[in-house]
């Protein structure tokens, strides 16, 4: 009784809901992890409109996915979430209470227009008569006084720029609705939270600030930012490349690198860590743009260090042509007459060269916003020298002050994967804290009653999506629609700029009842991101979300066929109506419900795994972890000091310790899983110790491997380590460590090449990190860094500095001339070409360090099997969505963490470990799960019970039924993927929404009409 007591006035004096300051794509993934975790979320944004920086993007890296198409069905859910409430043009301006009980102060900024009345129409813009420079689109075109930040934008309303505004009244008499007030006023509002997650992004290095450039000067001169909405097809030059002075398309192009990075001057001394690679993207789809566009890119180092980075790097160099010149540019000149410019550089011959181009972009980096750091000054929460936030050492993302969180590129530049990781990471601590209050401030998403439609004749509404100029500039929209307006059952059709945007969506509601619709078709981009944001409008419409089908004009027609418009077309209308004949003969799919069992289990007993096993655990829910060996600790057992100098073996101490004493964490030592069966929430496991484990949710955090070199003499040679044997011996205080006079480190052993064409990542880090210890214990040690780039991104630049001003000597090499290392007598030698000098260089090696490549574990492929979970080409976990769902697997309620995932440091895999966690707990604080996707369905009366769909299926759903002897298939289990469908010799099996009379109707629909 004292004990439920004891919860009982925990849960009184525990808040829970959270605030998340900053609506970019960091809060918003942060607050959708909450909201769906049980925990009612405020979502505080400076601006008018949720999305920070992702909308301006034309595509991302690796995949080159269309930054709005990925981003609009998350803004579509943080808008229509009722347990979060978004609010702009919002500052936070006090905090007062302890954790789990703060009250916060917000200021609201007046917006001029009342968003319960503006319908977005555009009215008020057309007739305002004041222009100013777009911010969205970086001052390359003019916007309105009362304006939409851009097309997609939530809230879906105008705002009116009172500090340009000339009050003339004009949009106040062309709203239609009323929706504008002039005289709106400031307001101050507390909102009571528990805990409090600082997202407020980061702003660009002032360009104008390198005046040596001429950005502000020379009008050719432009940002990255720029060029990025000058790619755009929603920018203000529809997608075309222009030179900002003539329009013109440029022949030439440069990217100046490190514009307000690596710069102590400024005061940037740490690498942005994305310049390098967004530089690449936007060369290659410059490239794409303009196939015989010349472009060269001048950098220091090429820090393609991320997943997959490198072979996008490779394949702008090889396959495209982008120069890549290495070379800091001194100065830029324009020529008068021609507006080119001149670009001074020194060659690797130590020549002066001077090239002109035609435009010129600058690669600049990321810095801390100023109210940013005013915020953190207001909350009480320690920033580093460079004025970014500074989470607690080995935590990911802890403030300094208890309750407040951090994530996304305030505590340091990053790209969007670890933005969305570490969002996630602080969500799963915010609802650590406040477990006890899980689901009293939040409401259930309601949907209106489901409409009988079983006896109607089909109402079809068909919408196409001109997605920007994605699908616009090549397919004629105009033409799909006036032709689907013939097809049978057709009622309704019509074009949506963007149909995926939050006033489509509810436009389309209200299409769907105004017109009795009980069909509907979108013609668009992909239904693999796209299909559930739809079917979820079709819900709130009250129909039944698998009355849907979409047809993919983007990626099939549009994208393929960019030089064939009239042929994109036609094809685009086959589609439309393929998919239309098929939707006539749609029939609803009822969803199944079943429990969910709040345990996760967790594969891997490293960094990552404990990690995540205890943020599981202290988010309320049973763990059980499975380690092979007899130890915890993975690699890290072999890691004495991080690479910010932090006690590793004492962390894992302390770490091994938390997990080994929590009551809610059960460990299986020298186990490994063997069997899997079941789906989200309902997961069976057996382990090689003949234990079961039932569970909800699992995580992969199986770690990875230190490749053994078979070079450069190691096995052969003593005197010749790894980086984890240095690390070793530098620990226990190992004597040839401490009497060498000349160590060699050789950089990229196995990695970057044709076998392994992966960047480790962690590897140039780590070599400095063990040569300015080596220079702590050993100040006349003279130390040999042999590097092809050095690779120390964000703040771990600050190491790579000190380690020159240490005097440790870093000499580039080629790949086509490696290092040479031979056996002098007693001597190590090692022979290199020195590309700067072209001459032979020659060190005699006390000691030689390589640097492996970082390789996956054996037991991947084994596991990938079992969870039905994929790999890719390199052997390490495949993500759902590379950008936005990294730590998730396609196959839901499956995720993953740490080195299983990709070479990372310490710190990353912490990140990476309490996303997991929280994304897992979206799955473990529900009761029950719904499942809604297309199954397959046994007719009883056909089956044999020949074992086939058994045999086959690759998800196990299927099952005899030992009293009927017919198979029968667990609804939830079933992926959809038609296997058992299509090897039924009986055809007893179909697939719901895909049986053999709607997929004949479908290619019935395509080839009504003949192909131009």
């Amino acid at each position: 009784m004292e004990v439920n007591r004891l919860m009982k006035e925990k849960k009184q004096s525990t808040t829970g809901a959270v605030m998340v300051v900053g609506g970019g794509i960091s809060g918003m993934q942060a607050s959708l992890d909450l909201a769906e975790s049980g925990y009612r979320v405020y979502l505080i944004e400076r601006s008018p409109a949720i999305g920070g920086t992702m909308p301006m993007l034309d595509k991302t890296f690796p995949t080159n996915d269309c930054a709005m198409c990925t981003l609009s069905p998350k803004l579509v859910e943080c808008g229509r979430h009722r347990n979060i409430e978004v609010l702009t043009l919002s500052e936070v301006t006090g905090l007062s209470g302890e954790p789990g009980r703060f009250t916060v102060d917000v200021k609201k900024h007046p917006r001029y227009v009342d968003t319960t009345k503006c319908v977005g129409c555009g009215a008020c813009a057309a007739e305002c008569p004041e222009d100013i420079p777009d911010e969205f689109n970086q001052g390359l075109n003019p916007r309105k006084v009362i304006f939409k930040p851009y097309a997609q934008a939530y809230p879906n309303a105008y705002v009116v720029d009172k500090e340009h505004c000339l009050e003339c009244m004009a949009c106040v008499d062309a709203c239609p609705s009323g929706a504008i007030d002039h005289d709106m006023e400031e307001e101050e509002v507390s909102i009571e939270v528990g805990a409090v997650i600082l997202c407020p992004g980061f702003e660009l290095f002032d360009a104008e600030l390198r005046g040596e450039f001429g950005y502000g000067v020379y009008e050719n001169v432009i940002t990255s930012l720029q060029f990025e909405r000058m790619l755009s097809a929603s920018g203000p030059y529809g997608g075309h490349i222009k030179r900002p002075s003539d329009g013109a398309v440029p022949q030439r192009i440069a990217f100046i690198q490190c514009v307000g990075s690596r710069d102590i001057a400024r005061g940037n001394g740490y690498c942005s860590g994305v310049c390098c690679m967004y530089a690449t993207k936007e060369a290659l789809i410059a490239k794409e743009h303009e196939p015989n566009l010349d472009v060269s890119i001048f950098y220091m180092d090429i820090r393609a260090y991320g997943k997959d980075f490198e072979k996008y790097y490779n394949r702008a160099k090889d396959n495209y042509g982008v120069k890549y010149i290495r070379s800091m540019i001194s100065t830029v000149k324009e020529l008068q007459q021609s507006k080119k410019l001149r670009l001074r550089y020194r060659a690797e011959d130590n020549g002066l060269l001077d090239e002109d181009f035609d435009l010129v972009v600058l690669s600049v980096g990321l810095k801390p916003k100023a109210e940013a750091v005013a915020l953190a000054e207001t909350l009480g929460v320690k920033l580093n020298q460079y004025n970014f936030c500074q989470p607690g050492a080995l935590t990911g993302v802890i403030t300094s002050r208890p309750g407040i969180y951090v994530a996304g590129a305030f505590c340091g530049p990053k790209d969007i994967p670890e933005t969305v990781m570490q969002a996630s990471a602080a969500a799963g601590d915010a609802a650590a804290l406040l477990a006890p209050a899980r689901n009293t401030l939040v409401a259930a998403r309601e949907f209106p009653p489901e409409r009988e439609t079983g006896g109607e004749e089909p109402r079809i509404g068909v919408f196409v999506c001109h997605c920007g100029i994605n699908i616009g500039s090549v397919v004629n929209v105009p033409a799909v629609v006036e032709d689907i307006k013939n097809a049978p059952y057709v009622v309704h059709a019509q074009e949506n700029l963007y149909a995926c945007s939050q006033d489509s969506q509810a436009a389309m509601r209200e299409i769907i009842q105004e017109k009795n619709l009980n069909r509907v078709v979108v013609a668009s981009c992909s239904p693999r991101t796209h299909r559930p944001l739809f079917q979820e409008t079709l819900r709130d419409a009250g129909l039944n979300p698998h009355l849907f089908e979409m047809a993919n004009i983007r990626d099939q027609c549009s994208w393929v066929h960019s030089h064939e418009p009239e042929k994109a077309t036609a094809k685009s209308i086959d589609l439309t109506r393929a998919a239309v004949y098929k939707a006539a003969l749609l029939k609803p799919i009822d969803a199944v419900s079943v429990g969910v069992v709040p345990t996760a289990l967790v594969a891997g007993g490293g960094v990552a795994g404990l990690t995540a096993a205890l943020s599981v655990a202290e988010q309320g829910y049973n763990v059980e972890i499975v380690e092979k060996t007899d130890q915890l600790g993975g690699i890290a057992r072999r890691i004495p000091q991080g690479l910010n100098g932090e006690d590793i073996t004492a962390f894992l101490n302390d770490l091994t310790a938390r997990v080994g004493g929590h009551p809610r964490i059960k460990l299986h030592l020298n186990s490994e899983i063997t069997e899997v069966s079941g789906y989200m929430g309902n997961f069976t496991s057996k382990l090689s110790n003949g234990e079961i484990v039932k569970h909800g949710a699992t995580i992969i955090a199986t770690g990875a491997e230190e490749h053994q070199p078979e070079e450069y003499l190691f096995g052969e040679d003593g005197r010749v380590l790894t980086q984890l044997q240095m690390d070793e011996k530098i620990a226990a205080g190992d004597a040839a460590v401490k009497n060498a006079r000349n160590i060699v480190m050789i950089q990229c052993v196995g990695s970057r090449e044709e076998n392994r064409p992966y960047c480790s990542r962690i590897c140039c880090s780590k070599s400095v990190q063990l040569a300015l210890r080596l220079k702590e214990q050993n100040p006349a040690v003279n130390i040999y860094i042999l590097y092809r780039d050095v690779r120390t991104y964000a703040f771990l630049e600050d190491l790579y500095r000190q380690a020159r001003e240490q005097g440790v000597i870093f000499i580039r090499y080629e790949v086509e001339q490696k290092p040479v290392v031979t056996r002098q007598d007693d001597r190590l030698q090692v022979s290199l070409t020195d590309p700067i000098l072209g001459q032979p260089v020659c060190i005699d090696a006390d000691l030689l360090v390589l640097a492996p490549p970082v390789v996956p574990a054996p037991d991947n492929g084994k596991l990938s099997q079992l969870y039905k979970v994929p790999l890719n080409a390199d052997g390490f976990f495949l993500e759902a969505h590379m950008k936005l769902r990294p730590v998730d697997f396609p196959a839901e309620g499956v995720y993953m963490c740490g080195l299983a995932h990709a070479p990372k440091n310490i710190e990353e895999s912490i990140n990476q470990a309490k996303a997991a966690a929280g994304r897992a707990g979206t799955i473990l604080s529900r009761d029950r799960l719904e499942s809604r996707g297309v199954r397959a369905h046994v007719d009883q009366e056909k089956c044999a019970a020949c074992l086939t769909c058994v045999r086959l299926c690759p998800f196990n759903a299927p099952h005899i039924n030992p009293e009927t002897h017919r198979a029968e298939i667990e609804a939830v289990q079933c992926q959809g993927c038609g296997t058992c469908a299509g090897e039924c010799p009986n055809k007893a099996i179909e697939l719901m929404g895909y049986n053999d009379e709607q997929q004949m109707a479908r290619v019935h629909g395509m080839f009504l009409r003949e192909v131009g």
